[in-house]
């Protein structure tokens, strides 16, 4: 069955989310100061992601809902008991630095431009439908994407297989019928071969060892992988 549409990840993927987090967190604490028990602010900074990624996953597994990871994530950065006000103020600020430095990958538009004609495009994020349309929209290219499908609304996340079996129906199409694109080897790349689909583990870092998943280190090699369909069976199964 050929391959007709490209299911992308957001954060990490098209959008450089670590980039635009660092940045923004250290214009944050800049103005804030830094906390107590951070000896610089690179430790701060290398902090935030940890818990951030801690929080995420917390998220993930249905322990706590979107907003209420945005609060712990202060909560546990800060080391101090802050009320829902005071840690949703906090973020906010932080935010507005964040977004200013917001940018897409610069292989982003083109691998999608290099897609366009080829294969239908839609989105699947562990985020909320209100943050990723309007983050993609700031961006200029929420109009590659013909759906756009976001856990917060859903109610369950990637990797479960019901997230991509959503994000296919959205399509109109067979889980055979979509390749998933993301940054995150078990979550994006494996979930998705878990739930039907194939699955593409962008690799930006070159991490390796994971011999199992179809592995790209950029976008600019995606439409060289689809079309010579190397690691995912016959050579016409995509295209």
């Amino acid at each position: 069955m050929p391959i007709r549409a490209v299911l992308w990840d957001i954060d990490d993927t098209i959008f450089d989310y670590t980039g635009a987090d660092r940045v923004g967190m250290r214009r944050h604490l800049e103005n804030e100061g830094l906390p107590d028990g951070y000896e610089s602010a690179d430790r701060a900074l290398d902090a935030w992601r940890a818990i951030t990624d801690v929080q995420w996953e917390r998220f993930a597994a249905g322990e706590t809902d979107f907003q209420g990871q945005r609060r712990d994530r202060v909560r546990t950065f800060l080391g101090r008991p802050l009320t829902d006000a005071e840690a949703d103020h906090w973020f906010a600020r932080h935010a507005g630095h964040y977004e200013a430095a917001w940018s897409l990958f610069p292989d982003a538009v083109p691998a999608l431009d290099r897609l366009a004609d080829g294969y239908r495009h839609a989105v699947l994020s562990n985020s909320s439908i209100i943050n990723q349309d309007r983050k993609l929209r700031v961006l200029g290219v929420r109009d590659r994407f013909e759906a756009l499908v976001c856990a917060v609304e859903l109610g369950i996340s990637k990797p479960e297989a019901g997230a991509f079996h959503a994000a296919v129906e959205a399509l109109g199409l067979e889980p055979q019928e979509v390749v998933y694109v993301g940054d995150h080897p078990d979550i994006d790349a494996a979930g998705a071969v878990a739930a039907g689909l194939s699955g593409i583990w962008l690799d930006r870092n070159g991490r390796g060892g994971r011999p199992e998943l179809a592995r790209i280190t950029g976008l600019d090699q995606l439409a060289g992988l689809l079309a010579r369909n190397t690691r995912f069976g016959a050579p016409d199964t995509f295209g």
